[in-house]
């Protein structure tokens, strides 16, 4: 066993298929191929699922790729303490759908660069079902999707809440219905609404608020980032859970408002997902600023007045070994 065997088993996972892996490794794909081919026979294990459509890890890879990754990190640590100062460290990869952006995310990856000054974090935005996937896949290292009360949990995924929230009524500083202490679904509807695309949260509770009769003038975007943008350009109002508005650079600055929903009590919750293996350590490292950033964002929402509320699981996670 070689230790680019391991490496070239990665670099398939996170670049979904042989040919963009060799290229990214400068190597040629019939090379790469039989490398793997070699690990799979020591080990007795298919680790890639070879298909005319591209090679996806399998079953079996999926499980052993946490101990792949581990070994990884273990020799770059035992490189960088030999003294190799050019060896850098894995890539992080985070999918997000955009909730709590400003107000977690960003002061997360701030403290864990701090404590981790090589470290590198790649933001991926996508849709829920993307995340999971490749959460599941192992092009993944961790997810921050929305759910609401009720959702299922993806069995084979270990999720833990970080932040609860309500949805709120987006709206442009300044707008008439900033005026209301709450907004209702008919004033919505009177509104040029800006809509998230099917596959976000968002969209499936705008369907289930309006029911039958949604607004006749809308625009529809991805994510609550550009949705923000969008009702900040005066471009209509939207909806969103609470923490990913307040405390947004655009709400502080006076840009967008947000108001209660009227008659809505629904929840909304921001959850971190990873594959139910442990995560290496950094991974672990990451999950913790996540965690620390979500407790520090609830209780000032909580000296503000606001409704959205601590997770029930901010004990750190362990980092040893």
């Amino acid at each position: 066993m070689r230790i680019e065997q391991l490496e070239y088993v990665v670099a398939v996972t996170q670049y979904g298929s042989l040919r963009k892996a060799s290229e990214r490794l400068h190597i040629s794909q019939p090379a790469l191929s039989e490398a793997v081919g070699k690990l799979e026979r020591e080990l007795g294990v298919i680790l890639l699922d070879r298909r005319r459509s591209g090679s996806r890890i399998s079953r079996q890879g999926r499980e052993l790729l946490p101990n792949m990754v581990e070994v990884l990190e273990s020799v770059k640590r035992l490189r960088v303490s030999a003294g190799d100062q050019t060896v850098t460290a894995r890539v992080l990869r985070l999918g997000t759908v955009m909730g709590a952006t400003s107000t977690v995310l960003i002061p997360a990856i701030k403290s864990f660069g701090e404590q981790h000054p090589g470290a590198s974090v790649e933001v991926m935005p996508m849709q829920q079902d993307e995340i999971q996937s490749a959460l599941l896949e192992g092009s993944l290292d961790l997810g921050l999707v929305n759910v609401l009360d009720g959702d299922d949990a993806p069995p084979d995924l270990v999720s833990t809440d970080l932040m609860h929230g309500r949805p709120v009524a987006v709206l442009p500083a300044g707008h008439p219905l900033a005026a209301k202490d709450e907004v209702t679904l008919d004033d919505l509807r009177a509104e040029r609404v800006i809509l998230m695309r099917s596959g976000f949260l968002m969209h499936r509770l705008a369907h289930r608020l309006f029911g039958n009769v949604l607004p006749g003038d809308v625009h529809s975007t991805d994510g609550a980032e550009l949705g923000k943008l969008m009702v900040a350009d005066g471009l209509g109002v939207t909806m969103l859970p609470d923490y990913s508005v307040v405390g947004d650079p655009l709400h502080t600055a006076g840009l967008i408002t947000a108001r209660p929903i009227a008659g809505d009590r629904t929840t909304v919750t921001l959850v971190l997902q990873h594959r139910r293996q442990q995560p290496p350590l950094r991974v672990r490292d990451l999950q913790n600023h996540l965690l620390s950033q979500a407790a520090r964002r609830a209780r000032l929402g909580a000296r503000e007045g606001l409704e959205m509320s601590a997770a029930r699981h901010t004990e750190p996670l362990p980092v040893t070994g």
